[in-house]
């Protein structure tokens, strides 16, 4: 490692299935609150991807082992292009979270594919993946794993929220981290859009034209998981059981469906962050204006945004911060937030493997 600085490319993919998030970050050695982010890029997917991931929830334990190794050589080549386009000359580590296809903590089950290994011998670098395993191994949620990086990173923000294909909130609460997801995001928002030939709802446009079902949206809010209490965490197998059927009994339009969700959204998220002075946010949800102007009614917080590679890409930032917490063997995983039965360093380290 360079005597002064860690030089490291985080690796992100959303439940929403934006795209693979990367990062090329340069931390100081002495200061864990440093970061630089050099270069970071957003690769789409291709639609023969982004259907097999879809897909990979109903798969047989043979099927994910192949998507693992596949996904892990897609990534690898991702990665390897990333590093050759930028030029880039010193890694001393890739962290990447994977695509979570399962995540079931309460059965102990959490699976993100993309193999550590295969990353490992195409780029020939030290990779770190699969953090959540461990977590939920010993009793925790796998999830969510941010908020250390939320705290030495951004320690100013009295709330870190996250609008990605779920929002998720971390904050200091009597000297402890506490974290939690909140509700879906564009892992619903998106899924709409698509059914109107959309990638997305762009700035809310669509929304915005609806109007809100007041039946479906008091429906939305009396969700058995808004009662519970943290920690707790959603997955997509949550969305397919509870969301869709339940918006589906409505038989509301599209832009009715999306007015209704983004306002389920924002008072989610004002019963967290209710009249505070500092809330940091960021995720591809920021660029929904929209949904940014109901969670700004709603909450009457004073709404901070970062410069547009923080909002992009923190999520790959910090994990890109959790492989440097294991790679020095430090606590990257907190009890107070995931619910597991000790703090730990969590992670699995490869090595590349001479090929022939």
């Amino acid at each position: 490692m360079n005597e002064n600085a860690l030089f490291a490319i985080g690796l992100m993919s959303g439940t929403s299935l934006d795209g693979i998030d990367l990062v090329y970050v340069k931390f100081l050695e002495k200061d864990l609150s440093s970061f630089d982010i050099l270069h970071a890029e957003t690769i789409p997917y291709h639609a023969a991807w982004k259907q097999e991931l879809q897909n990979a929830i109903r798969f047989s334990s043979k099927e994910l082992r192949v998507l693992d190794h596949s996904y892990g050589k897609h990534l690898g080549n991702i990665l390897q292009d990333f590093i050759r386009n930028y030029q880039i000359k010193t890694i001393d580590f890739i962290a990447s979270h994977g695509h979570t296809v399962l995540h079931q903590p309460q059965k102990g089950i959490t699976l993100q594919v993309g193999g550590g290994q295969e990353i490992a011998n195409i780029t020939q670098q030290k990779v770190v993946c699969d953090f959540r395993t461990q977590d939920v191994l010993l009793g925790g949620q796998g999830a969510p794993l941010v908020p250390i990086g939320d705290a030495l990173l951004f320690p100013s923000y009295e709330f870190c929220l996250n609008l990605g294909g779920f929002s998720n909130v971390s904050f200091e609460k009597e000297s402890e981290r506490i974290a939690f997801d909140i509700c879906p995001v564009n892992i619903v928002l998106n899924y709409y859009a698509n059914k109107m030939g959309c990638e997305y709802d762009a700035s809310g446009a669509i929304a915005a034209q609806g109007e809100i079902n007041t039946a479906l949206l008091a429906a939305l809010n009396a969700l058995d998981f808004y009662k519970t209490a943290a920690p707790k965490s959603l997955g997509l197998e949550w969305v397919q059981k509870e969301i869709l059927p339940l918006v589906a009994k409505y038989k509301a339009s599209i832009p009715e469906i999306l007015r209704t969700f983004v306002e389920h959204i924002a008072l989610q998220i004002a019963d967290v962050v209710k009249d505070s002075n500092a809330v940091l946010i960021t995720g591809g949800g920021v660029f929904n204006t929209f949904l940014m102007e109901r969670i700004k009614y709603w909450s009457q917080s004073k709404v901070a945004q970062p410069s547009d590679a923080v909002i992009n890409y923190k999520e790959a930032l910090i994990f890109a911060f959790l492989g440097r917490l294991r790679i020095e063997n430090q606590v990257n995983c907190l009890k107070s937030v995931t619910g597991a039965r000790k703090d730990h360093s969590s992670g699995v380290i490869f090595l590349p493997q001479v090929l022939d």
